[in-house]
């Protein structure tokens, strides 16, 4: 599995992932993670959480992929092909206001998308899904037929989703990602949350 940190690329297996994640209590997986703020603030936050963001665009995780705090670590993968060292172990996942073939993917149920979140998650893992109308509509959609296609898609694979929520422009200004800032000072502000469990 290839990691990075700033401009190294580093491998890990996962006997040594096991080992670092031994003593943290909830192991949190951002997929799509961008530029990973999100994961950066959550590790700064929960001192006591090991948190992973997934993402196949390297170039975005230099910045925030220096930090040098032990709870964190970034991966390189596409989210149709999660690497196998992080099945089972997985306790919170997020996604954070998808677009290209993650959304895309969401959107249409893909399996391989599915069967690696089943992989990865461990037997109580709860998800979190962030959605934005922007996204949506350049994927040929409305942010409300979008969600709740997403929404029935996880229901049928088996996830106990609650239904699609909006967020309004104060909950996007106070969450912790690069996106969701640009998108509440934005001209299309409009976001849906939903959340659920295996």
């Amino acid at each position: 599995m290839e990691t990075i940190r700033g401009r190294k690329s580093l491998e890990a297996d996962f006997n040594g992932l096991k080992d670092r994640l031994a003593n943290y209590n909830r192991i949190v997986l951002d997929l799509g993670t961008g530029d990973g703020r999100y994961v950066r603030c959550l590790a700064e936050d929960h001192p006591d959480w090991f948190v992973i963001g997934v993402d196949a665009c390297r170039e975005n995780l230099r910045e925030h992929s220096q930090a040098k705090l032990p709870n964190m670590l970034f991966v390189i993968a596409n989210a149709q092909a999660l690497p196998p060292e992080l099945d089972g172990l997985i306790s919170h996942i997020t996604v954070n206001f998808p677009w290209g073939s993650l959304l895309e993917s969401l959107l249409k149920g893909d399996p391989a998308l599915l069967r690696g979140l089943e992989s990865v998650a461990g037997a109580a893992a709860s998800v979190d899904l962030r959605l934005n109308g922007g996204a949506l509509a350049e994927a040929g959609t409305t942010l409300e037929a979008g969600a709740e296609q997403i929404y029935a898609n996880l229901l049928e694979a088996g996830w106990r989703v609650r239904t699609p929520a909006r967020m309004d422009a104060g909950a996007l200004r106070s969450f912790p990602s690069t996106w969701a800032k640009r998108l509440a000072f934005g001209r299309d502000p409009r976001a849906v949350a939903l959340s659920g469990h295996k």
